[in-house]
Protein backbone atom coordinates (compact mmCIF):
# COMPACT_ATOMS: atom_id res chain seq x y z
CA UNK A 1 0.00 0.00 0.00
CA UNK A 2 1.52 3.25 -1.13
CA UNK A 3 2.44 5.90 1.37
CA UNK A 4 2.21 8.36 -1.52
CA UNK A 5 -1.58 8.33 -1.01
CA UNK A 6 -3.24 9.94 1.99
CA UNK A 7 -4.28 7.42 4.66
CA UNK A 8 -7.88 7.67 5.90
CA UNK A 9 -9.93 5.59 8.34
CA UNK A 10 -13.54 4.72 7.53
CA UNK A 11 -15.97 3.20 10.04
CA UNK A 12 -19.04 1.32 8.76
CA UNK A 13 -21.99 1.73 11.13
CA UNK A 14 -25.72 0.99 11.17
CA UNK A 15 -28.51 -1.14 12.61
CA UNK A 16 -27.96 -4.86 13.16
CA UNK A 17 -28.57 -6.88 9.95
CA UNK A 18 -28.49 -3.75 7.78
CA UNK A 19 -25.77 -5.40 5.69
CA UNK A 20 -22.68 -3.62 7.02
CA UNK A 21 -20.32 -6.61 6.96
CA UNK A 22 -21.66 -7.91 3.65
CA UNK A 23 -21.24 -4.48 2.03
CA UNK A 24 -17.78 -4.01 3.51
CA UNK A 25 -16.65 -7.53 2.59
CA UNK A 26 -17.94 -7.16 -0.97
CA UNK A 27 -16.19 -3.78 -1.31
CA UNK A 28 -12.90 -5.25 -0.07
CA UNK A 29 -13.30 -8.10 -2.58
CA UNK A 30 -14.11 -5.71 -5.44
CA UNK A 31 -11.07 -3.57 -4.57
CA UNK A 32 -8.74 -6.59 -4.64
CA UNK A 33 -8.34 -6.91 -0.88
CA UNK A 34 -9.20 -10.62 -0.98
CA UNK A 35 -9.00 -13.22 -3.76
CA UNK A 36 -11.83 -15.08 -5.52
CA UNK A 37 -10.73 -18.48 -4.18
CA UNK A 38 -11.15 -17.29 -0.58
CA UNK A 39 -14.63 -15.90 -1.33
CA UNK A 40 -15.62 -19.25 -2.90
CA UNK A 41 -14.34 -21.02 0.23
CA UNK A 42 -16.43 -18.73 2.45
CA UNK A 43 -19.46 -19.31 0.21
CA UNK A 44 -19.14 -23.09 0.60
CA UNK A 45 -18.65 -22.92 4.38
CA UNK A 46 -21.56 -20.51 4.80
CA UNK A 47 -23.83 -22.72 2.69
CA UNK A 48 -22.95 -25.74 4.86
CA UNK A 49 -24.16 -23.76 7.90
CA UNK A 50 -27.30 -22.68 6.07
CA UNK A 51 -26.05 -19.10 5.82
CA UNK A 52 -25.14 -18.82 2.15
CA UNK A 53 -25.86 -15.08 2.04
CA UNK A 54 -23.06 -14.40 4.53
CA UNK A 55 -20.09 -15.18 2.27
CA UNK A 56 -18.97 -11.54 2.03
CA UNK A 57 -19.65 -10.86 5.70
CA UNK A 58 -17.30 -13.73 6.57
CA UNK A 59 -14.42 -11.75 5.12
CA UNK A 60 -14.70 -9.68 8.31
CA UNK A 61 -16.56 -11.88 10.80
CA UNK A 62 -13.71 -14.13 11.93
CA UNK A 63 -15.06 -15.21 15.32
CA UNK A 64 -16.98 -18.48 15.51
CA UNK A 65 -19.79 -16.80 17.45
CA UNK A 66 -20.09 -14.10 14.79
CA UNK A 67 -20.44 -16.65 12.01
CA UNK A 68 -22.95 -18.81 13.87
CA UNK A 69 -25.22 -15.89 14.79
CA UNK A 70 -24.68 -13.85 11.63
CA UNK A 71 -23.73 -10.69 13.54
CA UNK A 72 -20.55 -8.70 14.10
CA UNK A 73 -19.33 -8.70 17.72
CA UNK A 74 -15.91 -7.07 17.62
CA UNK A 75 -14.52 -4.44 15.27
CA UNK A 76 -12.59 -5.60 12.19
CA UNK A 77 -9.88 -3.62 10.40
CA UNK A 78 -9.15 -4.19 6.71
CA UNK A 79 -7.31 -2.21 4.07
CA UNK A 80 -7.74 -1.37 0.41
CA UNK A 81 -7.03 1.48 -1.97
CA UNK A 82 -9.25 3.83 -3.92
CA UNK A 83 -7.96 5.99 -6.75
CA UNK A 84 -7.24 8.73 -4.21
CA UNK A 85 -6.82 7.18 -0.75
CA UNK A 86 -5.13 4.40 1.20
CA UNK A 87 -8.09 3.20 3.29
CA UNK A 88 -8.34 1.35 6.58
CA UNK A 89 -11.97 0.27 6.87
CA UNK A 90 -13.42 -0.48 10.30
CA UNK A 91 -16.49 -2.73 10.40
CA UNK A 92 -18.32 -1.97 13.65
CA UNK A 93 -20.97 -4.14 15.35
CA UNK A 94 -24.58 -3.02 15.04
CA UNK A 95 -26.06 -5.06 17.87
CA UNK A 96 -26.92 -3.04 20.99
CA UNK A 97 -25.12 -5.53 23.26
CA UNK A 98 -21.79 -4.75 21.57
CA UNK A 99 -22.09 -0.96 21.38
CA UNK A 100 -18.90 -0.56 23.43
CA UNK A 101 -16.93 -2.14 20.58
CA UNK A 102 -18.66 0.13 18.08
CA UNK A 103 -17.62 3.19 20.10
CA UNK A 104 -14.00 1.98 20.06
CA UNK A 105 -14.10 1.65 16.28
CA UNK A 106 -15.90 4.93 15.69
CA UNK A 107 -13.45 6.87 17.84
CA UNK A 108 -10.68 5.95 15.35
CA UNK A 109 -12.46 7.10 12.16
CA UNK A 110 -12.17 10.10 9.83
CA UNK A 111 -15.45 9.36 8.07
CA UNK A 112 -18.47 7.16 8.79
CA UNK A 113 -20.43 5.14 6.25
CA UNK A 114 -23.94 4.72 7.66
CA UNK A 115 -25.64 1.67 6.14
CA UNK A 116 -29.44 1.70 6.21
CA UNK A 117 -31.48 -1.21 4.87
CA UNK A 118 -34.19 -0.28 2.36
CA UNK A 119 -36.07 -3.59 2.66
CA UNK A 120 -39.75 -3.59 3.60
CA UNK A 121 -40.01 -2.99 7.36
CA UNK A 122 -36.22 -2.98 7.83
CA UNK A 123 -35.70 0.75 7.51
CA UNK A 124 -38.62 1.52 9.83
CA UNK A 125 -37.16 -0.78 12.50
CA UNK A 126 -33.69 0.72 12.19
CA UNK A 127 -34.79 4.37 12.40
CA UNK A 128 -37.25 3.81 15.28
CA UNK A 129 -36.47 4.93 18.82
CA UNK A 130 -35.26 1.41 19.66
CA UNK A 131 -33.27 1.05 16.44
CA UNK A 132 -29.54 1.59 16.19
CA UNK A 133 -29.40 3.93 13.18
CA UNK A 134 -30.15 7.02 15.28
CA UNK A 135 -27.73 6.13 18.07
CA UNK A 136 -24.90 5.18 15.71
CA UNK A 137 -25.18 8.47 13.81
CA UNK A 138 -25.28 10.42 17.09
CA UNK A 139 -22.23 8.58 18.45
CA UNK A 140 -20.30 9.17 15.23
CA UNK A 141 -20.92 12.92 15.41
CA UNK A 142 -20.24 13.07 19.15
CA UNK A 143 -16.94 11.20 18.77
CA UNK A 144 -15.74 13.71 16.19
CA UNK A 145 -16.54 11.96 12.90
CA UNK A 146 -17.74 15.01 10.99
CA UNK A 147 -17.84 13.48 7.49
CA UNK A 148 -20.65 11.07 6.64
CA UNK A 149 -21.72 8.90 3.70
CA UNK A 150 -25.08 7.07 3.70
CA UNK A 151 -25.36 3.77 1.86
CA UNK A 152 -29.02 2.94 1.18
CA UNK A 153 -28.55 -0.83 1.09
CA UNK A 154 -30.66 -3.80 -0.04
CA UNK A 155 -32.18 -1.86 -2.93
CA UNK A 156 -32.87 -5.27 -4.48
CA UNK A 157 -35.28 -5.97 -1.58
CA UNK A 158 -37.62 -3.00 -2.03
CA UNK A 159 -41.17 -3.28 -3.41
CA UNK A 160 -40.77 -3.16 -6.36
CA UNK A 161 -37.02 -3.91 -6.51
CA UNK A 162 -34.81 -0.83 -6.92
CA UNK A 163 -37.69 1.52 -6.12
CA UNK A 164 -37.01 5.22 -6.62
CA UNK A 165 -39.88 6.14 -4.30
CA UNK A 166 -38.48 4.03 -1.45
CA UNK A 167 -34.99 5.50 -1.93
CA UNK A 168 -36.32 9.07 -1.81
CA UNK A 169 -38.39 8.33 1.34
CA UNK A 170 -35.29 7.06 3.12
CA UNK A 171 -33.10 9.97 2.00
CA UNK A 172 -35.71 12.45 3.29
CA UNK A 173 -36.09 10.82 6.73
CA UNK A 174 -32.38 10.19 7.31
CA UNK A 175 -31.57 13.76 6.20
CA UNK A 176 -34.01 15.17 8.76
CA UNK A 177 -32.45 13.16 11.58
CA UNK A 178 -28.77 13.73 10.80
CA UNK A 179 -29.44 17.48 10.49
CA UNK A 180 -30.89 17.40 13.99
CA UNK A 181 -27.69 15.95 15.48
CA UNK A 182 -25.31 18.27 13.63
CA UNK A 183 -24.57 16.99 10.12
CA UNK A 184 -25.37 19.09 7.05
CA UNK A 185 -27.29 16.78 4.65
CA UNK A 186 -26.04 18.83 1.67
CA UNK A 187 -22.51 17.56 2.40
CA UNK A 188 -23.59 13.90 2.66
CA UNK A 189 -23.51 11.51 -0.32
CA UNK A 190 -26.57 9.19 -0.38
CA UNK A 191 -25.68 6.14 -2.48
CA UNK A 192 -28.29 3.45 -3.36
CA UNK A 193 -26.50 0.09 -3.25
CA UNK A 194 -26.88 -3.64 -2.92
CA UNK A 195 -24.06 -4.99 -0.79
CA UNK A 196 -24.98 -8.52 -1.85
CA UNK A 197 -25.46 -8.04 -5.61
CA UNK A 198 -22.80 -5.35 -5.96
CA UNK A 199 -24.98 -2.55 -7.33
CA UNK A 200 -23.04 0.76 -7.30
CA UNK A 201 -20.25 -0.96 -5.40
CA UNK A 202 -17.61 -0.48 -8.10
CA UNK A 203 -19.46 0.37 -11.29
CA UNK A 204 -22.77 2.18 -11.88
CA UNK A 205 -25.67 -0.24 -11.46
CA UNK A 206 -27.66 -1.38 -14.47
CA UNK A 207 -30.61 -1.98 -12.14
CA UNK A 208 -31.14 1.55 -10.90
CA UNK A 209 -33.67 2.23 -13.55
CA UNK A 210 -36.58 0.10 -12.30
CA UNK A 211 -37.23 -2.67 -14.82
CA UNK A 212 -40.03 -0.62 -16.39
CA UNK A 213 -38.40 2.79 -16.00
CA UNK A 214 -36.74 4.66 -18.78
CA UNK A 215 -34.56 6.74 -18.52
CA UNK A 216 -32.72 5.71 -15.30
CA UNK A 217 -34.00 7.46 -12.19
CA UNK A 218 -30.67 7.50 -10.30
CA UNK A 219 -28.35 9.93 -12.01
CA UNK A 220 -25.78 10.03 -9.24
CA UNK A 221 -25.21 11.69 -5.87
CA UNK A 222 -24.03 15.25 -5.25
CA UNK A 223 -22.52 17.03 -2.27
CA UNK A 224 -22.34 20.80 -1.82
CA UNK A 225 -19.83 22.33 0.58
CA UNK A 226 -17.52 25.30 1.08
CA UNK A 227 -14.41 23.20 0.40
CA UNK A 228 -15.61 22.19 -3.05
CA UNK A 229 -18.57 20.35 -4.53
CA UNK A 230 -18.40 16.73 -5.63
CA UNK A 231 -20.53 14.23 -7.52
CA UNK A 232 -20.45 10.60 -8.54
CA UNK A 233 -22.41 7.38 -8.76
CA UNK A 234 -20.67 4.60 -6.81
CA UNK A 235 -19.65 4.06 -3.19
CA UNK A 236 -15.87 4.16 -3.92
CA UNK A 237 -16.40 7.49 -5.69
CA UNK A 238 -18.12 8.76 -2.55
CA UNK A 239 -15.10 7.65 -0.51
CA UNK A 240 -12.84 9.58 -2.86
CA UNK A 241 -14.85 12.76 -2.26
CA UNK A 242 -13.98 12.70 1.45
CA UNK A 243 -11.96 15.76 2.41
CA UNK A 244 -8.47 14.75 3.59
CA UNK A 245 -8.27 15.21 7.37
CA UNK A 246 -5.75 17.55 8.93
CA UNK A 247 -3.09 15.61 10.83
CA UNK A 248 -1.60 17.31 13.93
CA UNK A 249 1.84 15.69 13.65
CA UNK A 250 3.47 18.71 15.33
CA UNK A 251 1.68 18.11 18.64
CA UNK A 252 2.95 15.70 21.35
CA UNK A 253 2.24 12.02 20.81
CA UNK A 254 -1.21 10.83 21.87
CA UNK A 255 -2.20 7.22 21.13
CA UNK A 256 -5.25 5.67 22.87
CA UNK A 257 -5.01 1.88 23.01
CA UNK A 258 -7.71 -0.15 21.33
CA UNK A 259 -6.25 -3.40 22.68
CA UNK A 260 -3.08 -5.06 23.95
CA UNK A 261 -1.84 -8.44 22.73
CA UNK A 262 0.77 -10.91 23.93
CA UNK A 263 2.46 -12.49 20.90
CA UNK A 264 4.77 -15.47 21.33
CA UNK A 265 8.37 -14.74 20.41
CA UNK A 266 7.66 -11.01 20.15
CA UNK A 267 6.18 -9.88 23.44
CA UNK A 268 3.61 -7.24 24.32
CA UNK A 269 2.02 -5.40 21.39
CA UNK A 270 -0.36 -2.49 22.11
CA UNK A 271 -2.64 -1.53 19.22
CA UNK A 272 -4.32 1.80 18.52
CA UNK A 273 -4.57 4.87 16.32
CA UNK A 274 -2.09 7.73 16.49
CA UNK A 275 -4.24 10.79 17.19
CA UNK A 276 -1.50 13.42 17.42
CA UNK A 277 2.29 13.48 17.16
CA UNK A 278 4.60 10.83 15.75
CA UNK A 279 5.48 7.33 17.02
CA UNK A 280 8.92 5.95 16.13
CA UNK A 281 10.98 2.89 17.07
CA UNK A 282 13.40 3.84 19.84
CA UNK A 283 11.04 6.35 21.45
CA UNK A 284 10.46 6.18 25.19
CA UNK A 285 6.72 6.31 25.85
CA UNK A 286 4.61 6.62 28.99
CA UNK A 287 1.26 4.87 29.37
CA UNK A 288 -1.44 6.58 31.44
CA UNK A 289 -3.27 6.20 33.74
CA UNK A 290 -1.07 3.24 34.74
CA UNK A 291 2.13 5.39 34.71
CA UNK A 292 4.38 2.83 32.99
CA UNK A 293 7.34 4.02 30.90
CA UNK A 294 9.13 1.86 28.34
CA UNK A 295 10.88 1.89 24.97
CA UNK A 296 9.19 1.26 21.62
CA UNK A 297 11.11 -1.48 19.81
CA UNK A 298 9.19 -1.58 16.51
CA UNK A 299 6.08 -0.17 14.83
CA UNK A 300 3.88 -1.93 12.25
CA UNK A 301 0.75 -1.19 10.24
CA UNK A 302 -1.01 -3.97 8.34
CA UNK A 303 2.06 -6.22 8.87
CA UNK A 304 4.41 -3.65 7.34
CA UNK A 305 7.25 -2.19 9.45
CA UNK A 306 7.17 1.60 9.75
CA UNK A 307 10.02 4.01 10.45
CA UNK A 308 7.38 6.34 11.90
CA UNK A 309 3.62 6.33 12.43
CA UNK A 310 1.72 9.55 11.80
CA UNK A 311 -1.69 10.78 13.00
CA UNK A 312 -4.45 8.62 11.55
CA UNK A 313 -2.32 5.47 11.35
CA UNK A 314 -3.77 2.38 13.06
CA UNK A 315 -0.67 0.61 14.32
CA UNK A 316 0.70 -2.10 16.55
CA UNK A 317 3.96 -1.45 18.37
CA UNK A 318 6.21 -3.78 20.32
CA UNK A 319 7.30 -2.74 23.81
CA UNK A 320 9.77 -4.54 26.07
CA UNK A 321 9.54 -5.44 29.76
CA UNK A 322 5.82 -4.60 29.89
CA UNK A 323 3.16 -7.18 30.68
CA UNK A 324 -0.31 -7.21 29.17
CA UNK A 325 -1.43 -6.73 32.78
CA UNK A 326 0.43 -3.41 32.96
CA UNK A 327 -1.36 -1.66 30.09
CA UNK A 328 -4.84 -2.24 28.78
CA UNK A 329 -7.68 -1.12 26.52
CA UNK A 330 -8.38 2.55 27.23
CA UNK A 331 -4.83 3.44 28.29
CA UNK A 332 -3.10 6.28 26.41
CA UNK A 333 0.52 6.26 25.19
CA UNK A 334 2.50 9.50 24.93
CA UNK A 335 6.06 10.81 24.63
CA UNK A 336 7.65 10.54 28.08
CA UNK A 337 9.65 13.74 27.42
CA UNK A 338 6.95 15.87 25.79
CA UNK A 339 3.70 16.43 27.70
CA UNK A 340 3.25 12.78 28.73
CA UNK A 341 -0.33 11.66 29.46
CA UNK A 342 -1.47 11.65 33.09
CA UNK A 343 -4.37 10.28 35.07
CA UNK A 344 -7.30 12.66 35.47
CA UNK A 345 -8.57 12.93 39.04
CA UNK A 346 -11.65 14.76 37.77
CA UNK A 347 -12.77 17.12 35.04
CA UNK A 348 -15.23 19.88 34.17
CA UNK A 349 -17.40 19.22 31.12
CA UNK A 350 -20.18 20.72 29.07
CA UNK A 351 -22.90 18.09 28.57
CA UNK A 352 -26.18 17.83 26.70
CA UNK A 353 -28.74 15.39 28.09
CA UNK A 354 -29.89 13.63 24.96
CA UNK A 355 -32.27 10.83 25.82
CA UNK A 356 -32.78 10.21 29.54
CA UNK A 357 -36.19 8.95 30.71
CA UNK A 358 -35.95 10.70 34.09
CA UNK A 359 -33.85 13.32 35.83
CA UNK A 360 -30.07 13.55 36.20
CA UNK A 361 -28.94 14.75 39.62
CA UNK A 362 -25.61 15.06 41.43
CA UNK A 363 -24.35 11.56 42.27
CA UNK A 364 -25.56 9.99 39.02
CA UNK A 365 -22.85 7.55 37.83
CA UNK A 366 -23.33 6.19 34.29
CA UNK A 367 -20.61 4.82 31.97
CA UNK A 368 -18.59 7.42 30.08
CA UNK A 369 -17.08 6.47 26.71
CA UNK A 370 -14.12 8.69 25.85
CA UNK A 371 -11.69 7.68 23.05
CA UNK A 372 -11.20 3.92 23.73
CA UNK A 373 -11.90 4.10 27.49
CA UNK A 374 -15.16 2.95 29.07
CA UNK A 375 -15.31 4.05 32.72
CA UNK A 376 -18.15 4.79 35.14
CA UNK A 377 -18.05 8.49 36.07
CA UNK A 378 -20.03 10.37 38.70
CA UNK A 379 -21.78 13.68 38.11
CA UNK A 380 -20.19 15.20 41.23
CA UNK A 381 -21.68 18.69 40.87
CA UNK A 382 -24.16 20.37 38.54
CA UNK A 383 -22.52 23.79 38.31
CA UNK A 384 -24.80 25.65 35.94
CA UNK A 385 -27.48 25.11 33.32
CA UNK A 386 -26.73 26.81 29.99
CA UNK A 387 -28.38 27.53 26.66
CA UNK A 388 -27.28 24.66 24.40
CA UNK A 389 -26.83 26.95 21.38
CA UNK A 390 -25.38 30.18 22.78
CA UNK A 391 -23.70 28.78 25.90
CA UNK A 392 -25.27 31.57 27.97
CA UNK A 393 -25.82 30.76 31.65
CA UNK A 394 -29.46 30.14 32.55
CA UNK A 395 -29.27 28.90 36.14
CA UNK A 396 -26.66 28.40 38.86
CA UNK A 397 -26.49 25.05 40.65
CA UNK A 398 -29.54 23.33 39.13
CA UNK A 399 -30.95 20.51 41.24
CA UNK A 400 -31.47 18.24 38.23
CA UNK A 401 -31.20 18.01 34.45
CA UNK A 402 -33.63 16.45 31.97
CA UNK A 403 -33.60 15.54 28.27
CA UNK A 404 -32.78 18.58 26.15
CA UNK A 405 -30.88 20.41 28.91
CA UNK A 406 -27.27 21.55 28.57
CA UNK A 407 -25.06 22.16 31.59
CA UNK A 408 -21.56 22.62 32.97
CA UNK A 409 -20.79 19.78 35.39
CA UNK A 410 -17.92 18.42 37.44
CA UNK A 411 -17.29 14.71 36.91
CA UNK A 412 -15.16 12.18 38.80
CA UNK A 413 -14.07 8.83 37.25
CA UNK A 414 -14.79 5.73 39.30
CA UNK A 415 -11.55 4.13 38.08
CA UNK A 416 -8.24 5.59 36.83
CA UNK A 417 -8.79 7.29 33.49
CA UNK A 418 -6.80 9.47 31.09
CA UNK A 419 -8.65 12.36 29.43
CA UNK A 420 -7.71 15.79 28.07
CA UNK A 421 -9.47 19.09 27.47
CA UNK A 422 -11.16 19.31 24.08
CA UNK A 423 -9.22 22.47 23.21
CA UNK A 424 -5.85 20.70 23.68
CA UNK A 425 -6.59 17.21 22.33
CA UNK A 426 -10.05 16.97 20.70
CA UNK A 427 -10.14 13.14 20.38
CA UNK A 428 -9.51 12.80 24.14
CA UNK A 429 -11.88 15.62 25.05
CA UNK A 430 -15.25 14.46 23.74
CA UNK A 431 -17.40 11.70 25.17
CA UNK A 432 -20.71 9.86 25.19
CA UNK A 433 -22.61 8.93 28.35
CA UNK A 434 -24.38 5.58 28.30
CA UNK A 435 -26.94 4.08 30.62
CA UNK A 436 -29.77 1.56 30.23
CA UNK A 437 -28.11 0.28 27.03
CA UNK A 438 -28.48 3.61 25.25
CA UNK A 439 -26.72 6.95 24.83
CA UNK A 440 -28.25 9.36 27.35
CA UNK A 441 -25.87 12.33 27.02
CA UNK A 442 -22.91 13.69 25.08
CA UNK A 443 -20.26 16.19 26.08
CA UNK A 444 -16.90 17.87 25.75
CA UNK A 445 -14.25 18.32 28.44
CA UNK A 446 -13.41 21.93 29.34
CA UNK A 447 -10.68 21.38 31.96
CA UNK A 448 -8.93 18.43 33.64
CA UNK A 449 -7.67 18.14 37.21
CA UNK A 450 -4.62 15.97 36.59
CA UNK A 451 -3.41 13.69 39.33
CA UNK A 452 0.24 14.18 40.28
CA UNK A 453 2.14 11.18 38.95
CA UNK A 454 4.40 9.27 41.31
CA UNK A 455 7.62 7.56 40.32
CA UNK A 456 5.73 4.92 38.33
CA UNK A 457 7.30 1.94 36.61
CA UNK A 458 10.24 2.62 34.28
CA UNK A 459 11.37 -0.50 32.44
CA UNK A 460 15.00 -1.49 31.93
CA UNK A 461 14.69 -0.87 28.19
CA UNK A 462 13.46 2.68 28.88
CA UNK A 463 16.35 3.31 31.27
CA UNK A 464 18.81 1.98 28.70
CA UNK A 465 17.33 4.14 25.93
CA UNK A 466 17.42 7.25 28.12
CA UNK A 467 20.99 6.47 29.16
CA UNK A 468 22.03 6.17 25.50
CA UNK A 469 20.53 9.59 24.80
CA UNK A 470 22.47 11.11 27.72
CA UNK A 471 25.70 9.61 26.34
CA UNK A 472 25.06 11.16 22.93
CA UNK A 473 24.02 14.57 24.29
CA UNK A 474 26.51 17.38 23.49
CA UNK A 475 28.30 19.37 26.19
CA UNK A 476 25.96 22.25 27.13
CA UNK A 477 26.91 25.43 25.29
CA UNK A 478 25.57 27.59 28.13
CA UNK A 479 28.34 28.45 30.67
CA UNK A 480 27.90 26.53 33.92
CA UNK A 481 28.20 28.75 37.00
CA UNK A 482 29.82 27.35 40.13
CA UNK A 483 30.70 28.71 43.56
CA UNK A 484 31.87 32.33 43.46
CA UNK A 485 30.06 33.04 40.18
CA UNK A 486 32.84 31.54 38.02
CA UNK A 487 32.20 29.42 34.98
CA UNK A 488 33.75 25.99 34.61
CA UNK A 489 36.20 27.26 31.96
CA UNK A 490 37.27 30.15 34.21
CA UNK A 491 37.80 27.75 37.09
CA UNK A 492 40.10 25.54 35.01
CA UNK A 493 42.23 28.53 34.05
CA UNK A 494 42.61 29.43 37.73
CA UNK A 495 43.51 25.88 38.78
CA UNK A 496 45.91 25.11 35.96
CA UNK A 497 48.53 24.02 38.49
CA UNK A 498 46.35 21.17 39.77
CA UNK A 499 46.98 17.66 38.60
CA UNK A 500 45.14 16.23 35.61
CA UNK A 501 43.46 13.74 37.96
CA UNK A 502 41.89 16.53 40.03
CA UNK A 503 40.75 18.38 36.90
CA UNK A 504 39.29 15.17 35.52
CA UNK A 505 37.44 14.59 38.79
CA UNK A 506 36.01 18.14 38.73
CA UNK A 507 34.84 17.77 35.14
CA UNK A 508 33.01 14.53 35.87
CA UNK A 509 31.45 15.87 39.08
CA UNK A 510 30.08 19.02 37.44
CA UNK A 511 28.65 17.14 34.47
CA UNK A 512 27.76 13.91 36.21
CA UNK A 513 24.40 13.65 34.40
CA UNK A 514 26.07 13.89 31.02
CA UNK A 515 29.27 11.89 31.37
CA UNK A 516 29.99 8.44 32.73
CA UNK A 517 33.44 7.29 33.83
CA UNK A 518 34.35 3.90 32.44
CA UNK A 519 34.03 2.43 28.97
CA UNK A 520 31.71 5.16 27.67
CA UNK A 521 32.10 8.24 25.58
CA UNK A 522 30.69 11.67 25.09
CA UNK A 523 30.41 13.82 22.03
CA UNK A 524 31.37 17.45 22.44
CA UNK A 525 30.34 20.37 20.25
CA UNK A 526 33.06 19.43 17.78
CA UNK A 527 31.34 16.01 17.35
CA UNK A 528 34.68 14.38 18.22
CA UNK A 529 34.13 11.22 20.28
CA UNK A 530 36.56 11.05 23.21
CA UNK A 531 36.91 8.00 25.48
CA UNK A 532 36.81 8.83 29.18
Amino acid sequence: MGKEKTHINIVVIGHVHSGKSTTTGHLIYKRGGIDKRTIEKFEKEAAEMGKGSFKYAWVLNKLKAEREHGITIDISLWKFETSKYYVTIIDAPGHRDFIKNLITGTSQADCAVLIVAAGVGEFEASISKNGQTREHALLAYTLGVKQLIVGVNKMDSTEPPYSQKRYEEIVKEVSTYIKKIGYNPDTVAFVPISGWNGDNMLEPSANMPEPSANPPWFKGWKVTRKDGNASGTTLPEALDCILPPTRPADKPLCLPLQDVYKIGGIGTVPVGRVETGVLKPGMVVTFAPVNVTTEVKSVEMHREALSEALPGDNVGFNVKNVSVKDVRHGSVAGDSKNDPPMEGAGFTAQVIIWNHPGQVSAGYAPVLDCHTAHVACKFAELKEKIDRRSGKKLEDGPKFLKSGDAAIVDMVPGKPMCVESFSDYPPQGRFAVRDMRQTVAVGVIKAVDKKAAGAGKVTKSAQKAQKAKWMLSPIPATPVLISGGKTVSELFVSIGHLSLIVKDWLMITMHRKTFRRKGECFCGPSALCVAV
